[in-house]
């Protein structure tokens, strides 16, 4: 089992699409959204749900390859914590996507957009930057994401896969290793 936190302290669309990406990415994965005011992903639970009804075995662990999505319904993480750890024991890989004003510190990953200096926002802990059409200077010893199709994103965000051999996709899959 590999667990990967990540979240967006700057850019709410890469809060969105990048963790998407990576579960992606993962082959069998599933992404838990941790932040109470996230996106309405789709599916017919959310991490709310588990919480207040208990989880069933079927919604533990994964029915069928591939990524899958629990949205969060309006629970705080710490409320969260038992499911998510039972999440975690039955999955194969699991993304975790954290708030932006989660203080993440050495316990996630931060995905920040590349602009031009001095415009890069800076954080703590590790970071994974997303290029931009700005982008000019690759910082040293980071990961940086190429620029991701337009039909890559408005894929992900439909909830179907984006093609098998796209570059994002690919790159996003570093982040597993980190």
């Amino acid at each position: 089992m590999s667990v990967l936190a990540l979240w967006s302290p700057v850019d709410l669309m890469l809060g969105v699409v990048g963790p998407l990406g990576a579960t992606t990415a993962a082959g069998t994965a599933l992404l838990v959204d941790l932040d109470p005011n996230g996106p309405h992903y789709g599916g017919p639970h959310s991490l709310a749900d588990l919480v207040s009804r208990g989880p069933t075995r079927s919604q533990l662990e994964p029915t069928r390859s591939g990524p899958a999505v629990l949205r969060n319904g309006g629970v705080s993480p710490e409320a969260a914590e038992e499911v998510v750890a039972a999440l975690v024991q039955r999955w194969p890989n699991v993304v975790l996507r954290c708030a932006p004003s989660t203080q993440m510190g050495s316990g996630g990953i931060a995905l920040v957009p590349l602009l031009p200096e001095p415009y890069t926002p800076s954080v703590d802990g590790p970071v994974v930057y997303q290029r931009t059409h700005l982008s000019y200077t690759k910082p040293k010893d980071n990961h940086v994401l190429p620029v991701p199709r337009t039909a890559t994103v408005k894929a992900l965000l439909a909830g179907s896969q984006p093609r098998s051999n796209d570059r994002w996709i690919k790159a996003l899959s570093q982040l597993w290793d980190m």
